[in-house]
């Protein structure tokens, strides 16, 4: 049965029904995360979250935006341990990413949900622009003369963590070792891109 928050009764609304979403998020998935349950767990009526959402999809949209805010400081803090090589922090970032989607699995296919989100919305576009600018720009860091540019590069490198992400999240693929060199699958296929795209680039 779903927790109920104390009664509400003063301070920042909006920021406590983001936290109340964000918790059934994590809990039941997307399908979980309604107004009237985001009102009940806040402890306020069904008609308060009206004040600062105007439907379910802008509720969603402001807590992918959320998330991906939180995706970019997790990125963001595991770069500044990482090394000054290109190709080193690739794999963090990477790795950063398929941490994420594998530890919070709701919250990863809320970001990618375009049914449930309101596309034009900019508080999530500069949010989702913001972890894809870092990562073409990582990329295009002492990469030399590359066939294709950073942008492709950067789709093709997302697409493949989004794809192993989900394979994972639904059963398809499992945890285990790349048989050649021993490391984990998850950072094993990165230096299967790095190899394609140049691996090795100037430091």
């Amino acid at each position: 049965m779903a927790k109920r928050a104390a009664p509400y009764h003063h301070g920042d609304l909006r920021r406590a029904l983001l936290a109340a979403a964000l918790a059934l998020l994590d809990e039941g998935g997307v399908d979980a995360v309604t107004i009237r349950a985001v009102a009940r767990r806040t402890g306020v009526t069904h008609a308060a979250p009206a004040n600062h959402f105007r439907d379910r999809e802008a509720l969603l949209t402001a807590l992918a935006a959320e998330i991906f805010t939180k995706l970019s400081a997790l990125i963001s803090k595991r770069l500044e341990k990482a090394g000054g090589s290109r190709d080193a922090r690739i794999r963090v970032f990477a790795d950063a990413a398929i941490d994420f989607g594998l530890r919070h699995p709701h919250r990863f296919r809320l970001i990618w949900r375009r049914d449930s989100l309101d596309g034009a919305d900019d508080a999530l576009n500069r949010a989702m622009d913001g972890i894809y600018d870092r990562l073409v720009a990582e990329l295009a860091a002492g990469r030399g003369r590359a066939a294709v540019s950073a942008d492709t590069q950067a789709i093709g490198l997302w697409s493949m963590v989004h794809g192993y992400v989900c394979m994972r999240l639904d059963g398809n693929l499992v945890s285990k070792a790349d048989e050649a060199t021993g490391e984990p699958r998850r950072k094993a296929i990165v230096t299967a891109f790095l190899d394609g795209i140049g691996g090795g680039a100037k430091k």
